[in-house]
């Protein structure tokens, strides 16, 4: 087990110091998504904090069965957040400061929601930030549509899904995009003689013959290969 597995086992075990050294390590692969979404009216810090939680999601969401890179794993999850921030983003106007604040307050609540395992309370929120109870409920309140996607289905329940998780379309979406992630790892482990047949035979839908004969050898050499390859990348999932 590498590093990063390792330190991402002992975040999901409960070892905050582990959790921040992973996002931590991770910035600068924050900031270079943040620098795709440049030019678009929001100061790059601001979607650096918002590029943060992603990543949070992401360690706190990661199965270690996964065979991928957690930096691939990663980047969708940096990449949605901060697309459902532009996008959610300005259906309540409020002044450049509450909504300063929001931005703190949702990190903040991220970090003590971890910490503590439940809802933190306006004045546990207020205290880390040192702000008032009244300005953090004011930038709740102006963010209340927003946040209300993060709300867990079963507050009483740690591990409840988030309404945004029951958005069909784009958990199938996440799905397909993670399911596709894993068939290139797999990809990239293969020798390139296996990866020309497995990417012929089932992205180009080529024949075992079509295969032989463009490789130089029989179909019944291609046959035997390719259930040796599908072998070794079922072993691998």
């Amino acid at each position: 087990m590498d590093e990063t597995m390792r330190l991402i086992q002992m975040a999901h075990e409960g070892d905050k110091a582990a959790r921040d050294r992973l996002v931590t390590e991770n910035f600068g692969l924050i900031w270079s998504i943040v620098r795709r979404f440049t030019g678009r009216g929001y100061e790059p810090e601001d979607l650096f904090q918002i590029g943060s939680i992603g990543l949070m999601k992401a360690i706190d969401k990661f199965d270690l069965s996964y065979e991928v890179k957690f930096s691939t794993y990663a980047v969708p999850m940096i990449t949605g957040e901060i697309k459902r921030f532009l996008r959610d983003d300005g259906i309540i106007k409020v002044s450049r400061s509450i909504k300063e604040m929001g931005l703190k307050v949702k990190n903040v609540r991220e970090e003590l929601v971890y910490r503590f395992g439940r809802e933190p309370t306006v004045e546990e929120i207020a205290g880390e930030i040192g702000a008032s109870k009244e300005e953090v409920a004011a930038s709740i309140e102006a963010g209340a549509e927003v946040e209300s996607l993060y709300r867990s289905v079963n507050k009483n329940d740690e591990n409840s899904l988030l309404l945004i998780d029951k958005i069909e379309e784009e958990s199938s979406a996440q799905e397909e995009l993670l399911n596709r992630m894993v068939l290139r790892e797999l990809l990239t482990d293969l020798s390139d003689k296996d990866r020309e047949i497995i990417i012929r035979r089932y992205y180009y839908n080529e024949t075992q013959s079509q295969i032989a004969d463009k490789l130089g050898i029989s179909q019944v050499q291609v046959s035997r290969l390719e259930k040796k390859i599908l072998k070794q990348m079922r072993e691998k999932l």
